[in-house]
């Protein structure tokens, strides 16, 4: 896929919730952290709801029900339907029903919304190696996922059953810190098997395809807060992206990033969607946006003036991804992150 590489967040005359006519929204870190709401997602989410913006809920966490999740959501003072919750665990489960007979038994490691999203596609969700499934379906089981499950993902695997994947996030973010993810617990497979999982969640196609197809949105936009989940699932879905920086990614590896995983646009939180982009402009060796401007000296990012933190940070970016091209910057941009509080 050819697209023309990013060296600078894009502006936006529009408010971004009228701009776009569905909002694809990832949930850990953007919108809840461990099971409460972020500051500013209930105020904003409602806005752009009221004013016509479509809000979907795409999440590579496996575990729980798009039922559950439109549950907890209407608890937070966020009213959302099943069918507005598109997971990784119906991905991986369109993507094993293509490929296997209707009806087959599938051993799963992971939760219920695995088990629920195998059942809708017509497949049996099955606890033993010794069951004689014809797959194994790897999702995210929570932190009390017991060791034995991955002694039997390995016993099936071994014998030659194929493995499937929901996602591959190392991480995931809590209440208390940042988590061990669904990837950390593919990596115990992998290591003891040898093996390599067909995945289906962000940031590959199958994950696309699947909230495109339950979503019918013309217009999306993907928010998230990972770099190599949710804005690289944007890029190669060839649609435009909102990082929010209330989750995973922090400024650092914003800065750094390659072109698949430099968002097109940049805000502190879901209040974004509700407002325009400002223009991030060249001005002599380096770029302005609104207060502040940034340049690229010989080892580090240099920045000038003051305002608001987010406009900083964007006139960084436009250093620091000209200065990089098509490749990760290796500036530092520690003392202006820190001149952010960033």
């Amino acid at each position: 896929m050819s697209q023309t590489v990013r060296t600078r967040p894009e502006a936006s005359s529009q408010a971004l919730s009228e701009a776009y006519d569905t909002a694809l929204l990832d949930l850990d870190g953007v919108v809840y952290a461990g099971g409460n709401a972020i500051a500013h997602a209930v105020e904003s989410l409602g806005t752009a709801s009221s004013g016509g913006m479509h809000l979907a809920y795409v999440t590579n966490n496996a575990l729980r029900t798009p039922d559950a999740v439109a549950e907890h959501l209407t608890e937070l003072g966020i009213p959302a339907a099943a069918s507005d919750v598109i997971t990784s665990a119906q991905a991986v489960a369109r993507l094993i029903s293509e490929q296997v007979p209707d009806g087959s038994r599938v051993l799963v490691i992971g939760g219920e919304g695995l088990r629920v999203a195998l059942r809708e596609r017509g497949l049996e969700p099955v606890d033993s190696a010794d069951d004689e499934p014809v797959a194994v379906a790897q999702g995210y089981g929570g932190p009390d996922l017991v060791w034995s499950r991955f002694a039997e993902a390995c016993y099936a695997i071994a014998r030659g059953v194929p493995w499937f994947a929901s996602n591959t996030d190392l991480t995931i973010p809590s209440a208390r810190g940042i988590a061990p993810g669904n990837g950390a617990a593919v990596e115990v497979v992998r290591i003891a098997t040898g093996a390599e999982p067909q995945v289906a969640g962000k940031p590959l196609p199958p994950m696309h395809r699947e909230t495109v197809l339950r979503t019918g949105a013309k217009r999306p936009l993907v928010v998230g807060d990972r770099l190599d989940t949710d804005i690289e699932g944007a890029f190669n879905g060839e649609v435009d992206s909102l990082l929010v920086l209330t989750g995973v990614t922090d400024g650092a590896q914003l800065l750094a990033a390659p072109p698949r995983h430099r968002p097109t646009y940049v805000d502190a939180d879901l209040r974004g969607m509700l407002t325009g982009q400002p223009e991030v402009e060249e001005e002599g060796e380096g770029f302005r946006c609104v207060g502040w401007t940034a340049k690229a000296g010989s080892e580090e990012l240099e920045l000038s003036g003051d305002g608001e933190a987010i406009d900083g940070l964007r006139a960084l970016c436009a250093a620091a991804w000209t200065a990089a091209g098509e490749s990760g910057s290796e500036l530092d941009g520690g003392k202006a992150l820190a001149r952010l509080g960033l």
